[in-house]
């Protein structure tokens, strides 16, 4: 395997530019997911390093050697695409075998590579099958060991599971993952489902506008947002954020906007009391919002009002989503909890885990 180093990387396709100053290091083994919304950049990204896209300024290197201009062919690199990209008319076998065919390997070598990675992939009773006789999951297996066989120094993935239906995206993503841990193989992932990225990624990077918004653990992404955006993008359901005015009264700093008035603790109100009278965005995760009292949420004053707009019960917790003056947030209650739709309750929101943004820039501040 191998590192792979991205320097001020752009992308233009003529006056438009879909990748901005992109930089990024990886290190070997690392698991890499690039995400954000459908045309940020990740999917170009991904094809500049791949050779499939030429690079407008900036360098790429894998494994210590510049391959920035380098055909495709040269950078030892293995891609899994989207919609298989299998040959029709080969059986699984034959479309394994390839790629080893091509590097003029011996039969036998190449039989003992095929049935190794055919049996780590759960496909080795299907070897003499043409792709149009196998399910949406079985060929993207196919498609994956067609990778795994040239051994490569850099896996890239362009959204591999979008096709499939969801029970067997959660399956592939694990597969993919073992997988990973066994080969401990660098690996760059793209996708726009938040969700993989979070199970996936030993680190991700989150675009917009070609631009990186963040670049972390899936648990410093979630828990420290850099912005507003990643905030609002990253998480299942995603963060509330809701505009709030800052106060203070008899000594407190308070969160306040039309459907709340929430003390903020304090330790967070050391870092809030420069912005005194500005408006900001707070942002709560669906589970820092509760139907109950937890610890000394009520004498802190966290205790608000909403309607209750719609009810989702998912067995082990239930959605909950509210309105208070307009403000529309969704909460993560224990589904033993009877709320019903059109119910005006009193709901606790856990200051202590709120975050706050700038509501100029919208960056994080505390």
């Amino acid at each position: 395997m191998a590192q792979v180093k991205i320097e001020n990387v752009t992308k233009n396709f003529g006056r438009f530019e879909a990748v901005k100053d992109f930089s990024l290091e990886i290190e070997d083994g690392e698991f890499i997911v690039l995400v954000g919304p459908s045309g940020c950049g990740k999917t170009t990204l991904l094809r500049m390093v791949a050779g499939l896209e030429t690079v407008t300024s900036g360098e790429i290197h894998i494994d210590n050697t510049e391959v920035t201009h380098m055909p495709a062919k040269k950078r030892d690199i293995a891609m899994v695409f989207q919609n298989y990209a299998l040959y029709p008319h080969m059986n699984v076998y034959d479309n394994l075998a390839f790629a080893l065919k091509l590097r003029k390997m011996p039969k036998a070598e190449i039989k003992e590579v095929v049935k190794k990675t055919a049996d780590l992939l759960g496909i080795g009773d299907f070897v003499n099958r043409l792709p149009n006789q196998l399910s949406g999951g079985q060929k993207q297996r196919v498609a994956l060991g067609r990778a795994i066989v040239r051994q490569p120094k850099v896996f890239l993935f362009d959204e591999p599971l979008s096709n499939l239906d969801a029970k067997l995206r959660v399956s592939m993503r694990a597969e993919i993952l073992d997988i990973h841990q066994r080969l401990n193989n660098t690996s760059i992932y793209v996708t726009h489902d938040q969700l993989e990225a979070m199970t996936m990624g030993t680190r991700i990077i989150i675009m917009k506008d070609g631009v990186v918004q963040q670049n972390g653990t899936p648990k410093e992404i979630y828990k420290h947002p850099a912005n507003k955006f990643v905030a609002g993008f990253m998480g299942s359901p995603a963060m509330n954020v809701m505009p709030c005015t800052i106060k203070e009264e008899a000594g407190n700093l308070m969160a306040v906007n039309k459907g709340m008035n929430l003390t903020i603790p304090a330790d967070q109100a050391d870092r809030l009391k420069p912005y005194v009278n500005q408006d900001l965005y707070m942002g709560l995760r669906p589970e820092h919002i509760t139907d109950s009292v937890v610890g000394d949420q009520k004498k802190n004053g966290s205790a608000f009002k909403a309607f209750v707009r719609l009810v989702e019960p998912l067995g082990s917790e239930q959605l909950i989503h509210l309105e208070a003056e307009g403000d529309r947030f969704i909460a993560r209650i224990d589904p033993r909890s009877l709320i019903n739709y059109g119910e005006t309750l009193e709901f606790y929101a856990r200051m202590e885990s709120a975050t706050f943004f700038d509501g100029k820039t919208e960056e994080r501040i505390v």
